[in-house]
């Protein structure tokens, strides 16, 4: 039953993998399970007509910076609500889920109304920020679960000998908690690369949209280049994929850790 529904996961990446080296003259009646042609057609009109480096470059700039920003920020404030105690700490934490949970679409003209105020529509940090809007709360959830796994005493010490608390995180509990640093990054990532909705709403031209809108802008006024389509869904979704094998292990510790216990 597992073989199974692996094989069902993993046939339409086969499928789009083999459709994009597949002539478009072919397409249309459907590549075969073993083509006797492959060419490369589609992935080199990808690079030379349309400079598909563009979206690439422009989703690792904004996936990059709003992880980075989301794992220094969010591991602040998970650390502050792992370890201090305070009034409304739990109603905070249902807060920031509730944040991750609000629909992206309620949002979209509010933050774009705002980000043209301030001049960032079709600009780098007018995608970051609105990023940070659902990528953050993941962050914040996931480090509060990693920082309550680790004891208490050990900081405790280093504060009895002398150590200021923030001295303390960045001495003490960073270092022990890198893996689930590591494991929220690859996650934010990931939801970071993925993202459509606020790619699409917030830049203007080719010169700052992201490998989501590229893709589904492919499309001409009188014919869909399926090719390319295929062929650019694979170069996006390769990277990604690779990147969830190498550390799926650490992924999936990062979810079950990241259920916060009252």
């Amino acid at each position: 039953m597992l073989a199974l529904l692996v094989l069902g996961s993993a046939f339409p990446l086969y499928w789009a993998i083999l459709a994009s080296f597949t002539p478009e003259a072919r397409l249309f009646g459907g590549p075969s399970l073993l083509p006797s042609e492959l060419v490369l057609d589609h992935y080199r009109a990808l690079f030379t007509q349309r400079n598909f480096w563009i979206p690439i470059r422009n989703s690792l700039i904004v996936a990059g910076t709003t992880t980075a920003f989301c794992v220094a920020v969010g591991a602040l404030c998970a650390y502050a609500l792992a370890r201090l105690q305070f009034r409304g700490k739990f109603a905070l934490l249902g807060f920031i889920l509730a944040v991750g949970m609000f629909p992206q679409i309620s949002v979209v003209s509010p933050l774009y109304m705002l980000l043209r105020s301030l001049g960032l529509i079709n600009t780098y940090p007018g995608l970051v920020l609105p990023y940070l809007t659902f990528a953050m709360p993941l962050t914040v959830w996931l480090l509060v679960g990693f920082f309550r796994q680790l004891p208490a005493e050990l900081e405790e010490a280093a504060m009895v000998d002398g150590a200021s608390r923030l001295r303390a995180f960045g001495e003490v509990i960073v270092p022990l908690a890198l893996p689930g640093l590591a494991t929220t990054a690859i996650l934010t990532f990931v939801y970071s690369w993925n993202e459509f909705l606020f790619a699409l709403s917030f830049t203007l031209g080719p010169e700052r949209q992201t490998v989501p809108v590229a893709i589904a802008l492919f499309r001409g006024m009188y014919q869909v280049p399926w090719g390319q389509i295929l062929a650019a869904a694979v170069v996006a979704t390769l990277p990604v994929t690779l990147l969830v094998l190498a550390f799926q292990r650490r992924i999936v510790q990062g979810l079950t850790a990241g259920a916060v216990k009252g």
